[in-house]
């Protein structure tokens, strides 16, 4: 039987999850410089061990109502076609294996973000967990954007 090993982590009351594989790392919010005439859902730039990151806030991204950061907050630093980015959560619960039986593809009736994100549900016990698809998060139009934005401010 084959399994998928997920990082779960919550925004706003909603569970999500990513494939482990795309994580690199989680770590506390630092300083981020905002970037100028940045998207709304980009919250800037950190430096992670002398490489510049940038960092998105998902709840901006699903348009979910925005709140301060804290002690639970994390950035999750996750590696996207290419690019390494960070994707600000509320916070990170668990890295759990689940059976790819107890994952069903997305329902025609989810609308509480959009559901081009969404790869399908993974049931967790009695819980459901809403999984990402990255590269629709960034798309391909954010991606080129990201990397003009981050030439521009190395130089």
């Amino acid at each position: 039987m084959a399994v998928q090993q997920l990082v779960i982590f919550r925004i706003d009351k909603e569970d999500f999850g990513v494939e482990i594989t795309q994580v690199r790392e989680i770590i506390r919010p630092q300083e981020i410089f905002k970037i100028p005439n940045a998207p709304e859902f980009i919250e800037g730039l950190i430096n992670l061990r002398g490489k510049v990151h940038t960092v998105y806030n998902l709840k901006k991204r699903f348009s979910m109502s925005d709140h301060t950061f804290d002690d639970n907050t994390k950035i999750i630093i996750v590696s996207v076609q290419g690019l390494m980015v960070g994707f600000i959560v509320d916070e990170v619960n668990e890295i759990v294996r689940v059976d790819t039986e107890d994952i069903e593809s997305t329902p025609p009736s989810i609308v509480s973000i959009d559901k081009k994100y969404i790869t399908g549900i993974a049931k967790l016990d009695k819980k459901l967990v809403l999984l990402l698809d990255l590269t629709k998060v960034l798309s391909i139009e954010d991606t080129d954007s990201l990397k003009k934005l981050v030439q521009n401010n190395s130089n």
